[in-house]
């Protein structure tokens, strides 16, 4: 298994609508740890950390989000790994 780790700055019509809960949801049935934030600019963040496939699994789910919400653009870059363990919502 290839541990990656990237965080994603998601804009759009994404707080307010379940984004961060639906984010966990999918991480967790993936098995992909990390955090999803809201920021005060109005955007989500999401650190992933895990095995590369499914690291990107999510990252491919955030660019569509739960239906309620409306993705306009996910900027991504490679952090290296920390080793953390579950994904919670912040």
């Amino acid at each position: 298994m290839s541990l990656i780790r990237r965080r994603a700055l998601v804009s759009g019509r994404v707080q307010g609508v379940f984004f961060r809960q639906a984010c966990k949801q999918e991480a967790d049935a993936i098995g992909v740890s990390g955090v999803a934030r809201n920021l005060d600019d109005g955007r989500v963040e999401v650190v992933a950390e895990g095995d590369a496939d499914a690291v990107e699994r999510l990252l491919a789910w955030c660019r569509n989000g739960p239906s309620s919400a409306l993705v306009t653009r996910v900027d991504v870059r490679d952090e290296a790994p920390e080793g953390v363990v579950g994904f919670r919502t912040a």
